[in-house]
């Protein structure tokens, strides 16, 4: 005789208990999405309309400077940002792993500027870097009348202003998560690499590294979001300027569905945007499903 199998239980009230969360995933992002694709492929200004005009939206977005300008200041702040937060991310990670004393320390003062709003940041680093109440004044009143750091209202430089910032904040964040992947590396490793005489830093490359690419890339893909989508340091410390020098998409778009009433504009852009998360997201997706499969197939 076949073994009988016994059907799970329905739990209607879980059902029930989850059905406010997915009307508002249905509704709050997905309908919004929709919306906002569709209102791309129209005329629309300073309210939406259905006067379909096919990809001019999109035409007149690539076309615009102030566009290309801000998508520069992004590939800018995502290279440079992205790379010094998980080199720096990394060494600090690294540093907390060795055992050190005050451990718990350390890891309080490097997350802490984490937890601070991106306002707050920005508006800390503006005061720091204005050339008349900050780091310039103050070392000018202690005797150096020819030091200058005056980034933050030089078109060339004002973005290093903002990065700096970023990496400030968002270097803690990286080193947590990093730690997390160090502290299972299993001990084994680091005692057969001493008594082969493998230097530290050959055990971290070429095996530490792509034992805790899971870690790695996680922190990668965070770093990548919030950098496409920053808006907070941009316009606490700079407001896209001076002139346009800092301006970023995600000010580009507020501006245009705020204060330019160009909605079919903003939309366009929003929909570019959200094509680029999905860029990173969608590799990063089967990588990991891959390597999934890779150590179940090995197990």
């Amino acid at each position: 005789m076949g073994q009988i199998q016994h059907r799970r239980p329905v739990h209607w009230g879980l059902h029930l208990a989850l059905l406010p969360m997915a009307v508002t995933a249905i509704v709050g992002y997905l309908a919004t999405v929709l919306w906002s694709v569709g209102v791309s492929f129209t005329s629309s200004r300073m309210f939406a309309n259905t006067n379909f005009v096919g990809l001019e939206q999109y035409h007149k977005l690539f076309a615009s400077e102030r566009w290309q300008l801000s998508v520069y200041n992004l590939v800018l702040f995502a290279v440079l940002g992205i790379s010094i937060c998980m080199v720096l991310g990394f060494l600090l990670a690294v540093f907390i792993d060795q055992k050190i004393r005050s451990e718990s320390v350390f890891r309080s003062i490097f997350l802490y500027p984490y937890a601070m709003s991106f306002v707050v940041t920005g508006l800390v680093w503006q005061w720091m870097l204005n050339p008349e109440m900050g780091i310039q004044s103050a070392v000018r009143r202690l005797g150096f009348a020819d030091f200058q750091l005056d980034w933050i209202v030089s078109q060339d430089k004002v973005m290093y202003c903002i990065i700096l910032a970023a990496v400030w904040q968002a270097s803690g964040l990286v080193m947590a998560i990093l730690l997390a992947g160090l502290r299972g590396v299993d001990e084994e490793i680091w005692k057969a690499a001493r008594l082969d005489g493998i230097p530290p830093w050959r055990v971290y490359v070429s095996i530490v590294l792509p034992m805790i690419s899971g870690a790695v890339g996680t922190a990668f893909i965070l770093q990548a979001i919030a950098a496409i989508k920053v808006y907070d340091a941009v316009n606490s410390m700079t407001r896209g300027g001076p002139g346009l020098a800092s301006e970023v998409p995600a000010k580009f778009i507020l501006d245009h569905l705020f204060q330019r009433g160009s909605i079919g504009l903003a939309s366009a852009a929003s929909v570019v945007m959200l094509l680029t998360v999905v860029a990173l997201l969608v590799p990063y997706y089967y990588l990991r499903k891959h390597q999934a499969a890779q150590q179940g197939a090995k197990a």
